[in-house]
């Protein structure tokens, strides 16, 4: 009978596979941990004083508390988050109203700002606007000459009226030249109310350029762009009313 060999003992974790072993045991502790849902933990703590001065606290939030500041705390009790107040529906119609307000001043500001750039570009100097003032002035000069061109006309024509009216006087005149002289006489008035309009029309113009050119002295100093407020004679959407365009 062969005599039994002794068994080898069992290995033992070498000092490499102990420090291998506590690591993984270390990383899969927190794990274990965040499995576990705490209460409130994923939205934070909400707390509130109320109408009676008490301090609420809840893991979601306060009905009690609906028209306050809600606080959000973490689990430490360090602030994460602040709620505002649940607006009314009338609070809400204020609130909108204020935005729709600012942002029509925030684009009227913007707009103001590329006006004045823009007049800037157009007008680098005097004499570049004083061009442009003449220009404007040129076209209504026109008109008034062509004005005073038909009133000349006008007064040609009804001079031999007049001189065949002289002898009627104190009878009746035909009824033809009554009707032409009559037609030589609204036409003379409508031709004064045009050039009435005209030269009312080179006040404006003269106007405008004056004050433009008071805002570009002005903005070639250093004003900054938008600035100034709005330009006389500006119109509603609030671009400026160029006699030149007109």
């Amino acid at each position: 009978m062969r005599p039994s060999l002794p068994r080898p003992p069992a290995a033992r974790p070498t000092a490499v596979q102990a420090a291998l072993w506590a690591a993984l045991l270390l990383l899969a502790a927190p794990a274990a941990v965040a499995q576990q849902p705490a209460k409130g933990a994923a939205g934070g703590i909400y707390t509130c004083i109320d109408d009676r001065g008490r301090r609420l606290t809840s893991d979601r939030p306060i009905p009690e508390c609906i028209a306050k500041e809600q606080q959000i705390l973490n689990r430490d009790g360090s602030l994460k988050a602040v709620v505002p107040p649940t607006l009314t529906a009338d609070e809400r119609a204020e609130k909108e109203a204020r935005d729709r307000q600012a942002a029509l001043e925030r684009a009227a500001a913007a707009d103001a700002v590329r006006r004045d750039r823009n007049l800037m570009a157009r007008y680098p100097n005097e004499a570049a606007h004083l061009r442009a003032r003449e220009a404007a002035l040129d076209t209504v000069r026109l008109a008034m000459r062509a004005t005073e061109q038909r009133m000349s006309e006008l007064a040609a024509e009804r001079k031999p009226l007049m001189n065949e009216a002289e002898f009627y006087e104190g009878r009746q005149m035909p009824p033809k030249l009554k009707a032409a002289i009559d037609a030589n006489d609204a036409a003379m008035e409508a031709q004064r109310a045009a050039a009435a309009s005209q030269e009312a029309e080179v006040a404006r113009v003269n106007r405008f350029y004056d004050a433009e050119l008071e805002r570009l002295r002005r903005l070639w100093a250093g004003a900054p762009a938008g600035s100034l407020g709005a330009l006389p004679g500006a119109q509603a959407n609030g671009r400026a009313a160029s006699p030149a365009t007109r």
